[in-house]
């Protein structure tokens, strides 16, 4: 089986030079090859997904299946099913058999993201396969054998959970062969900029920009001291939003929250002072497609004036991508009508 360029892609996305992420690949290359279930711990978005593809195929089952299944996006009654398969007719709506996960992944890896999310009852059937190789289908007698390297990711505490009796304490066992904790991204200081810069040139390729935008100093000193409570995938996010808001040009400002331009004062004073213009001149307006007409021009003229003439930052201002900006620019000021 061969790799596509999405996992390619993604997998790229695991990149660090810092001593806590450099520990955590060297612990997850030496346990890979050995036949044994793996444990991923972690935050969100610290890329738990990505470290069990590598864990995949850096093992022997490389070129057998990948098979995923998030375990918190599933209604605890339909968990059962999408495991372990159900004959025809085994409850309303199954008027054909289906193949579950485990099958699917006969021979090769199966990932159990969220892990902790499993009903009891389907850990039970779990315990089983990881025990024995063998597993009854939903509304089956009869055993399917196959070979299953699990691999499971939680943000949980699996102890804790096991204490109080919502995780099988002989499947926390049999699963943790060994345990990866996965480094959060405030803890690995090193890599944001490298990371950073992965993104910036990814999302700068993506809108076919002539060159990457640089960060100014600024920019690079509000990244690296922002603590990233949504880890890798929150810092690529708001990378790729700094470069589409950018138009190619140096990024000056990092957003994090992208609801907060919304909510910022100096936007609502523009809407206040628009709507008083379109107060004052209600009376010489004839359409609606007239007043709005005015109104963008209106907004554009004030958005220029106050990032001084710079398109940029006034498409910024205004909430829009330099593209739109420059669009609405070409329709209303330059070439006035």
């Amino acid at each position: 089986m061969s790799i596509s360029v999405e996992t390619q892609n993604r997998t790229n996305d695991a990149l660090g030079q810092s001593d806590a992420f450099v520990a955590f690949q060297q612990d997850l290359s030496r346990v890979a090859p050995v036949e044994r279930p793996v444990l991923i711990i972690g935050e969100r978005g610290t890329g738990k997904e990505l470290a069990a593809t590598r864990l995949h195929y850096l093992s022997s089952r490389w070129n057998e299946a990948l098979v995923t299944l998030n375990c918190a996006a599933l209604a605890p009654t339909l968990i059962a099913s999408e495991l372990f398969g159900h004959e025809a007719g085994a409850f309303t709506g199954a008027s054909k058999p289906r193949t579950g996960r485990f099958e699917t992944a006969h021979l090769g890896t199966l990932f159990l993201d969220e892990i902790g999310s499993i009903p009891f009852e389907a850990q039970e059937k779990i315990l089983r396969v990881v025990e024995y190789g063998s597993f009854e289908r939903v509304g089956s007698s009869s055993p399917t054998q196959v070979n299953v390297r699990i691999i499971g990711a939680t943000h949980h505490d699996l102890p804790t959970l096991a204490e109080s009796g919502k995780f099988k304490r002989d499947l926390l066992d049999r699963l943790s062969f060994e345990v990866l904790v996965l480094p959060a991204l405030r803890e690995r200081q090193e890599d944001i900029l490298l990371l950073t810069n992965h993104f910036a040139a990814r999302m700068a390729f993506e809108l076919e920009l002539t060159s990457v935008p640089e960060f100014s100093s600024a920019a690079i000193a509000r990244l690296q001291a922002h603590q990233w409570p949504g880890n890798i995938r929150e810092l690529k996010n708001v990378i790729e939003r700094a470069v589409y808001r950018s138009g190619g040009l140096k990024i000056d400002e990092i957003e994090f929250d992208p609801f907060r331009s919304a909510r910022s004062q100096p936007i609502s004073k523009t809407v206040d002072t628009d709507t008083q213009t379109k107060t004052d001149t209600s009376e010489s307006q004839n359409s609606l497609p007239d007043a709005i007409r005015q109104l963008e021009i209106q907004m554009l003229k004030d958005a220029l004036t106050r990032a001084r003439f710079n398109q940029s930052k006034a498409a910024k201002i205004l909430g829009l991508s330099y593209h739109q900006f420059r669009g609405l620019y070409r329709k209303h000021i330059k070439r006035p009508g």
